[in-house]
């Protein structure tokens, strides 16, 4: 049997243990195993290699992905769904696995009902993938972000600053919620909830007021201010987000008259190697996939319901985005101080 894997969407930490835990299983059940490059894009450019446990040993211990990814849409039009199909039955594959988050999965859930046998294995940082309580680079994220305002709070204190840390998260605040509360920020907001401005100003001045004259405010990207470019989109429909921060930046020191400074923190929630929990759940889905793949059980995406790997038709996932509710977001704002 040949299988075949692809990394899609942006990269996260702990893809390469999925690729590890893939082809070691595969191989030792006496199968071939083959990595598709870029994403869905290697599937419409018909560009793959061939993949060994040398290869995925060495490149464990690194963050991103050994076989590159894309935002590439195989089911953008049907002129790019028969380009996959007929590509990926020229291959001779029998199955393909595709890691990848919300997009990924509703490509690959279009893919499997379009006639490409797929399994699906969830990875993305946001953590807003449907049906799962574990996606592969989330943790990392949290660890970096909280890292992050650690360093950040010693310079704000010494010039009495405010400091906005402006984080991922398009439609879902999961990692500057779980990353601000790790980190001890100040005040969270995020996509779920609009924006209180006149309580955010108030926890700032409490806190000058009592002689805490610094304050970080930690802010995701979806969050919505007004005036954000909203013309540039992805393969997806997605807008290119980036810049809130920066504007509420500039109203909490017009309004405070306190100096206010952003910071993105972009792509380097992305990069580094993976932290355990990364790196252990990863192994264990990517194991239990090639069992999918023996008992021919495809259109399944792996998941983890607490400690429990389940499995979940990929068609559950198609189109749905796990958000923060408002219970979470309440008990988070019993820290804003």
């Amino acid at each position: 049997m040949k299988i075949s894997v692809l990394t899609g969407g942006g990269d996260a930490p702990g893809l390469n243990a999925y690729l590890k835990a893939i082809t070691f299983k595969a191989i030792d059940s006496g199968y071939e195993v083959y990595g598709f490059l870029d994403g869905w894009k290697g599937v419409l450019e018909n560009k793959y290699i061939k993949l060994d446990k040398d290869l995925v040993y060495r490149e464990y211990f690194h963050g991103g992905t050994l076989l590159g990814s894309s935002r590439t849409n195989p089911a953008k039009n049907e002129e790019t769904i028969n380009k996959a199909i007929n590509n990926f039955k020229a291959t001779g594959f029998d199955v393909l696995i595709a890691i990848g988050g919300e997009d990924t999965m509703g490509a690959s859930s279009k893919m499997y009902k379009a006639g490409i046998p797929v399994i699906g294995l969830p990875k993305t940082i946001d953590y807003d993938l449907y049906g799962t309580d574990f996606t592969v680079g989330f943790h990392t994220a949290v660890d970096i972000v909280r890292d992050s305002i650690e360093k950040l709070i010693t310079t704000a204190k010494s010039h009495h600053r405010v400091l906005v840390v402006e984080v991922m998260g398009r439609h879902a605040g999961w990692i500057a919620l779980y990353g601000g509360l790790a980190g001890g920020a100040n005040y969270i907001i995020i996509p779920e909830f609009p924006l209180d401005l006149n309580d955010l100003l108030r926890v700032i001045r409490d806190r000058y007021n009592r002689g805490d004259t610094y304050a970080i405010v930690v802010v995701a990207e979806g969050v919505e201010l007004g005036n954000v470019n909203k013309e540039v989109v992805d393969e997806y429909g997605h807008v290119k987000l980036g810049g809130v921060g920066e504007q509420l930046a500039k109203i909490i020191e017009k309004e405070t008259g306190i100096t206010t400074r952003s910071i993105n923190l972009g792509h380097l929630q992305r990069g580094g190697p993976a932290n355990s929990i990364d790196r252990i759940y990863p192994l264990k889905l990517g194991y239990h996939a090639i069992e999918l793949v023996k008992n021919k059980e495809f259109g399944k995406m792996l998941a983890l319901k607490g400690n429990e790997i389940i499995k979940i038709d990929l068609s559950e996932v198609e189109g749905k985005i796990k958000t923060v509710d408002s219970n979470l977001y309440q008990f988070a704002k019993s820290f804003f101080y």
